[in-house]
């Protein structure tokens, strides 16, 4: 991808430091960076910028997009399905900033944001944090214990000033490390202490969700420090949280009134009760929940009629915890949404914690922290009912996502040394093969082509780009497969199908792993190319394993869906970059190869002595086929098409196993 020109990226830094920075001194600085950013974003999706520079679209960066978008289509049907209440559309009003995610991303991608941007912007918020509280210092004329008698807010709500401090406080010091990686140590140590300081400024908000989510935030600290001092830190994690419940009288008269009374502190008690009359809403209406406004009604009603006293009234906007707030309001659909909005960050930033490329790992702590740290804040506060906390979230989870893979895309930049084999087997493939064995050139020094008696071009094309071109007998997709292996002489073999291609920024991923290679054996996630789309969920969830060392593998002999067999103990991984599939030229071709590889599929099942007794299980096996390929595989993300796709595969699960039935009829006749 091309880079952008310099006004435009610093235009963009400034927005998001400004924004970043300026959060917790002004909500409206945060949202009018926000919306600037999403604007330039947009604009650079209508002249389509990144796609025409060569953007390849990371699939992961969608499946962000939808668990933002899911979560804002689920709070506008609950809101239409109340009678479009004017409470509720208030709360819509704050879940519709979550529309603005993919502009971010767009926004960003085409800045180039990197670790390092987005680690400065964090450390300005610890600035402005450092500077509230200097300046009610000032402004008291350093009476300390004016400011230490009351918890402190910096101006607006504490709980929100507690949990943002600390957060912005923690990703912070990660960002220390970072510069301390990449040898900077004056920065390193200023972002340092500025991220110590923020945090220790947060604790005199005396919100106790800090303390429950400080053990969890310095947890995910130990994957950046080194091996020996990863031991040392999981012993000082507990002190420095004793440390903190001690020093934090709010903490402590709540612990000491639960020890020697047995009570819990009175805003923790209402709290329960707020929490068991979301409950009981959800209960009442799981499938669709009461709707935005419904919780605000509940508890005013439960007032009126005198179940509540009036101090309630001050809980009426949300249940002051995310989970049960959307449960109550949004039902089931509410519940899957949160859990979207806040695991699938955190697995998509969770898989890179100890990745190799210290950008790359610095950023998915960071991006982790900010998902654990708000399903930690969401015990106690419905975080995403606050205009700050969403608008916040939205923004830290479109820029670092946008930077991680930015990172990731940047960091294959070694120069393979390990010699590679390319092997394909081929029947009338004329019109795939040149484009096959062309990128299969990107990482092969010798390129080996067994063909089954083509009748058309293949042999003719695949002789001016092969250095081994043999026409055989077709014994089954295994047999063949493990005869080209066998002429293979490459350190490592790619066994590539001719409708597969590798994808220049995957060439440069397999080429930098084998400068020097941290496992045996990778699988490469297949991008199925169908019907003019390119598939990245449903079918394309796959990544089947294609790139091995050759040393005691072989093919099994299978007639179809054949499997490589690695020796036990060897280490197998994932790469990034696709596999681009052209599985079909078009729905006759479709259907063509589908009846073909079901028949060889129920063949095989036959051959290994397996059996159908009913069509029931035929049948059910194609349902959950479908709802694997559309619903769990998130299918349902590539459109029609993917539909279409994930009823296309159903039917050969059908097709394979109604097959396999009708293989034992003639006995049973006979009989």
């Amino acid at each position: 991808m091309t880079d952008t020109t310099p006004k435009s990226r610093l235009v963009s830094y400034a927005l998001l430091m400004t924004g970043l920075g300026g959060a917790l001194l002004s909500s409206s600085l945060l949202a009018a960076a926000t919306l600037l950013l999403a604007i330039s974003g947009m604009v650079v999706a209508f002249r389509k910028t990144l796609y025409e520079a060569g953007w390849d679209k990371p699939k992961e960066l969608r499946l962000l997009h939808f668990a933002f978008w899911f979560f804002f289509l689920v709070s506008l049907c609950s809101w239409s399905l109340e009678g479009f209440d004017y409470d509720g559309g208030k709360t819509l009003g704050t879940h519709a900033r979550f529309i603005l995610f993919w502009p971010l991303i767009t926004a960003f991608t085409f800045a180039r944001v990197r670790a390092g941007t987005v680690f400065l912007a964090a450390a300005l918020m610890s600035v402005s944090v450092i500077a509230i509280l200097l300046s009610v210092i000032i402004e008291s004329k350093g009476a300390l214990g004016g400011i230490m008698k009351y918890r402190f807010g910096g101006g607006i709500n504490p709980i929100s000033f507690g949990n943002l401090a600390l957060l912005g406080g923690m990703l912070t010091i990660v960002g220390g490390f970072f510069f301390l990686k990449s040898k900077r140590p004056l920065t390193a140590l200023a972002l340092m202490a500025m991220g110590t300081t923020a945090a220790l400024i947060s604790m005199l908000s005396e919100t106790r969700s800090n303390l429950v989510a400080l053990p969890f935030l310095l947890l995910l600290l130990i994957p950046l420090v080194s091996k020996k001092l990863r031991i040392v830190a999981l012993f000082l994690i507990p002190a420095i949280l004793v440390t903190a419940v001690t020093t934090s009288d709010r903490m402590s008269k709540s612990l000491d009134g639960l020890v020697d009374k047995g009570q819990l502190e009175q805003g923790m008690g209402k709290r329960i009760e707020i929490w068991d009359q979301a409950s009981g809403l959800f209960l009442d209406n799981p499938w669709f929940g009461a709707g935005l406004g419904g919780y605000t009604h509940h508890i005013e009603d439960a007032v009126e009629a005198g179940q509540l006293s009036k101090t309630y009234l001050c809980c009426t906007g949300h249940a002051h915890n995310d989970l049960l707030n959307n449960a109550a309001t949004s039902g089931v659909p509410g519940i899957l949404s949160w859990t979207f909005l806040i695991f699938i960050p955190m697995v998509l930033f969770g898989r890179h914690l100890f990745s190799s490329h210290a950008p790359a790992a610095h950023l998915a702590v960071a991006g982790t922290m900010v998902s654990v740290g708000y399903l930690m804040f969401g015990l106690t506060e419905a975080a995403f009912d606050r205009s700050l906390f969403l608008t916040l979230y939205m923004v830290y989870v479109a820029a670092i996502g946008s930077a991680l893979y930015t990172e990731l895309s940047a960091s294959y930049t070694r120069t393979r040394s390990r010699t590679v084999s390319a092997t394909i087997i081929t029947k009338n493939e004329e019109d795939h093969i040149a484009d096959c064995l062309k990128s299969a050139r990107l990482v092969a020094d010798e390129i080996i082509v067994l063909d089954s008696g083509s009748t058309d071009r293949t042999v003719d094309i695949a002789r001016e780009y092969a250095d081994i071109v043999e026409v055989t007998d077709w014994p089954g997709f295994g047999i063949q497969k493990q005869r080209a292996l066998e002429k293979a002489t490459g350190d490592w073999v790619l066994s590539l199908d001719a409708d597969e291609r590798i994808t220049p920024e995957l060439a440069r991923e397999i080429n930098h792993h084998l400068a020097a290679p941290d496992a045996d054996a990778y699988k490469l996630p297949w991008a199925v190319t169908i019907y003019g789309s390119r598939l990245d969920f449903g079918r394309s969830g796959r990544a089947p394993l294609r790139l091995f060392r050759r040393e005691g593998v072989s093919f099994s002999d299978a007639l179809v869906h054949e499997r490589i067999l690695i020796p036990s103990g060897r280490k197998v991984k994932t790469l990034r970059g696709r596999l681009t599939h052209y599985t079909h030229r078009d729905f006759g071709h479709s259907l063509e190869k589908s009846a073909k590889y079901a028949w060889l599929g129920s063949l095989e099942k036959h051959r290994k002595g397996k059996k159908t007794r009913t069509m029931i299980y035929p049948t059910l096996r194609g349902l959950m086929t479908f709802v694997q390929v559309y619903f769990i595989r998130f299918g349902f993300l590539d459109g029609s098409v993917g539909y279409l796709t994930a009823v296309t595969y159903a039917q050969v699960t059908f097709n394979k196993y109604a097959g396999l039935w009708t293989l034992k009829r003639p006995r049973r006749q006979q009989e």
